[in-house]
């Protein structure tokens, strides 16, 4: 198994959305093609037209950071691309293809209790696939719906399935788009770190398959990194929430996310999260109130 095809779609596109202009080049004549040309981003970052043809066509195994560092400059990418990209050399390297990354086996008791112990405040953990693995009555209350999903026996509830497989995301998504957006970029970065996980390839597959949505967002191959910034929800029962997260990588749990949401205290989403931990959020009552 080797990744190829994914460096090669994330270089082309990444290029494609360069315009000359944007690089600073001075252009003649028409373009035939969006973006820039395989030569014009090889100039930029210093390497022959001819070593950079063999990177794009999915060659970045051994790779220096120098170079990869030049490729990140000449294609203008963000924090999160440039750490794509880095994911995409380690995981062509000979390394990689030899020897997978441990999946976690289960979530420790002591991070358990941390999640128990945030009280008024939503928590909950994820893995790299947006399973939500460990959750506090919170988190429970907070993300009712995709709790009610119906889910096949032995799956763990799952953002991404709930927001492109379930009706009620349109609703539950004060910006829908915008959380789709971010769910493919989220996974399409956990694809770049860790491509031999089937479970993920698996997940993947299933909203190819069922989602257009889906679909279209995934082939554009764009990645974000998520570590705090606000989430906008329309709660079934308490309304539209504006909560902050922080998002936290425990260093003893690989490929586990602890998020943490908060309101601005004495703000309308303040009162709601008041109003939400009263609430009864066992699966009859959010059947009710659907």
């Amino acid at each position: 198994m080797d990744n190829r095809d994914e460096i090669r779609t994330f270089l082309t596109t990444r290029r494609a959305k360069i315009t000359p202009e944007r690089a600073g080049l001075v252009v003649h004549g028409t373009r035939r093609v969006p973006g820039l040309r395989r030569g014009e981003v090889a100039g930029l970052a210093g390497v022959s037209a001819e070593y950079y043809a063999h990177l794009e066509r999915g060659n970045l195994g051994g790779v220096s950071e120098s170079v990869l560092h030049a490729l990140g400059t000449a294609l203008q990418l963000d924090e999160a691309e440039r750490a794509h990209l880095q994911d995409l050399a380690r995981a062509a390297g000979p390394a990689a293809r030899t020897r997978r990354r441990p999946a976690p086996q289960g979530v420790r008791a002591g991070l358990r209790r941390v999640v128990d112990g945030l009280g008024d405040l939503p928590a909950y953990v994820r893995n790299g696939r947006l399973d939500l693995l460990v959750f506090n009555r919170m988190a429970r209350a907070l993300y009712a719906p995709v709790f009610a999903t119906p889910r096949a026996t032995g799956q763990e509830p799952n953002t991404a399935r709930f927001t492109f497989l379930d009706d009620r995301a349109r609703d539950f998504w004060a910006d829908w788009s915008r959380a789709a957006d971010e769910t493919v970029a989220i996974l399409r970065t956990e694809a770049g770190r860790d491509p031999f996980d089937k479970g993920l390839s698996d997940l993947v597959g299933e909203l190819s398959t069922r989602s257009e949505e889906f679909r279209t967002r995934w082939a554009a191959h764009d990645v974000r990194l998520h570590s705090t910034g606000a989430k906008h929800y329309h709660h079934p029962v308490v309304g539209d929430l504006e909560l902050a997260y922080e998002s936290l990588q425990p260093a003893a749990d690989p490929g586990l996310t602890l998020l943490v949401f908060s309101a601005e205290p004495g703000s309308a989403s303040h009162d709601g999260l008041r109003l939400l931990s009263s609430w009864d959020a066992s699966p009859a009552a959010v059947e009710t109130e659907s």
